[in-house]
């Protein structure tokens, strides 16, 4: 985390009316918790961006699945993405990872790859 997210976390706890919402949704019985994040998986140690339309999921959910699967969620392909998930309409990314090299899978390879 950077100095600026920290700087607006900050700023939104020391907002009065911001505490006192989370003073309200405690006192409801709301809990808040950690999402675990797996320490191996599939995904464990590698960066993988996915560009384009997927079929069975939204992209945050597919980065949220890559995350919980012990990888990275990249924004833009470099030489150090390991992996590109590529749905319809992929554009500029899937071919900067092709010029790269960089590997290329679909989204039912991907899946298959979660175990799902």
């Amino acid at each position: 985390m950077g100095e600026i997210v920290a700087g607006s976390i900050v700023d939104f706890f020391a907002d009065p009316l911001n505490a006192a919402e989370v003073d309200r949704l405690l006192a409801a019985g709301v809990t808040p918790r950690a999402r675990e994040v797996a320490q191996g998986g599939p995904f464990a140690g590698m960066t993988i961006v996915v560009t384009g339309t997927l079929e069975s999921l939204s992209r945050a959910e597919a980065e949220q699945l890559i995350r919980d699967l012990g990888g990275t969620a990249g924004s833009s392909v470099s030489k150090k993405t390991s992996l590109v998930v590529a749905g319809e309409k992929a554009g500029s990314k899937l071919d900067k990872a092709r010029k790269l090299g960089v590997p290329v899978i679909g989204e039912a390879e991907f899946l298959a790859k979660a175990g799902r």
